[in-house]
């Protein structure tokens, strides 16, 4: 048996630790990113909460102060901010933001207006020592940030510590995704959201980890029963914007039609957990390292991603790709083409990019565009 209730709605279960965690004298930061690195922050003596808006509801309060042509994971957290509807930011001592669109670089100023944050000045390459110098003064910009608000100082043994346990957390749950990927995992997709975001909430990381170890566990032991039935259906590989609950309807769609995602290329998928950071040596330039290699969009080039969605396509096992943009945003909209010239070229399989926002006014069409892809993966 797989038991998902540890995870089941873990953001909403994680409230009451945050609030004692508060009421004991800590601090909570909010971050929008997977490029805020919460090893810093968490040896600054801080817990970081996930803030991204994935819900279509604040969409119109934001559009009050920002065109109607930013993308909807922009509205939507700004949207969060100014109704003050999630309790998350509610939480949040702070904001750490990142400078990973125009778009999200002005709407930063405007929150900034709300509570005290920080923006992360990230280089527009990843290549060269200059980028990685500039990179680490961001970082040592940031640690000064938060060790003002926390009033702890940041260790170098304290950092390696929260390498570690980061380290293993991203690898267990690496594996508990490679294993709900198995031809007869009875777990879908839609299911495994809630695994995803359950790393942006937790106060107390060791606890967590015991709770990915037990489900692991659990995959194992399933897994390894005889006469398992494989599941059929077309193998997705999902690839591009962020996704999760609230905006999910491409993957629940694909489900519907009777297709598998097995994997999410994106930064609330895979992208984040992949890159473990280099335990030996200076833990400051190592976490710079790990960081600035993340393959993100607005990273020119972006080769790293073209060598991650290949790894996973052959790890997964995937029968074709589906990259998702929203609306307006630029960066992967562009980036898209080269994708697809992967995908098609060098892979051999079917693609298909889908732009869309969260809203459900396009589902017809959607869905239509989606059978079609998914027919030439059969």
């Amino acid at each position: 048996m797989i038991d998902f209730k540890p995870f089941t709605n873990f953001s909403e279960l994680s409230i009451a630790d945050l609030d004692q965690w508060q009421k004991d004298g800590g601090k909570i930061a909010g971050v929008y990113c997977v490029y805020a690195p919460g090893e810093l922050i968490r040896a600054a003596g801080m817990v970081p909460v996930g803030l991204c808006g994935k819900k279509q509801a604040p969409i119109h309060a934001a559009e009050k102060d920002l065109p109607a042509s930013f993308c909807p994971l922009i509205k939507s957290s700004y949207g969060y901010a100014v109704t003050d509807t999630c309790p998350f930011f509610a939480f949040s001592d702070v904001v750490i933001a990142e400078t990973t669109c125009d778009g999200k670089k002005k709407m930063y100023e405007l929150m900034g207006r709300i509570k005290p944050l920080h923006l992360m000045h990230l280089p527009y390459t990843s290549r060269g020592g200059s980028a990685l110098r500039y990179w680490m003064d961001s970082l040592a910009e940031l640690e000064r940030f938060v060790c003002g608000y926390s009033k702890q100082r940041v260790t170098e043994q304290n950092l390696h510590d929260q390498i570690v346990i980061q380290n293993q957390i991203k690898k267990a749950l690496y594996d508990i995704i490679v294993l709900a990927a198995d031809p007869c995992s009875p777990v879908s997709e839609s299911q495994m959201l809630a695994i995803y975001e359950s790393k942006s909430f937790s106060v107390s990381q060791q606890a967590y980890l015991e709770n990915l170890y037990t489900l692991k566990e659990q995959f194992e032991n399933y897994l390894a029963q005889p006469d398992l039935r494989p599941r059929t259906g077309p193998r997705v590989l999902l690839t591009g914007c962020p996704i999760g609950k609230g905006c999910e309807k491409v993957i629940r769609m694909i489900e519907d039609l009777g297709g598998r995602v097995v994997c999410m290329e994106n930064c609330t998928g895979l992208k984040g957990l992949v890159l473990p950071v280099d335990e030996t040596g200076n833990p400051y330039e190592a976490l710079a390292r790990r960081y600035l290699g993340i393959p993100c969009s607005c990273m020119t080039p972006n080769d790293n991603r073209l060598e991650s969605i290949r790894q996973m396509a052959e790890t997964f096992k995937a029968d074709g790709v589906i990259d998702l943009t929203w609306l307006g945003c630029h960066t992967y909209n562009a980036e898209s083409r080269i994708i697809h010239r992967l995908v098609e070229d060098d892979l051999n399989l079917p693609f298909a990019q889908i732009e869309t926002d969260y809203s459900s006014s396009d589902e017809g069409q959607l869905r239509t565009r989606i059978e079609a892809s998914m027919e030439l993966m059969e």
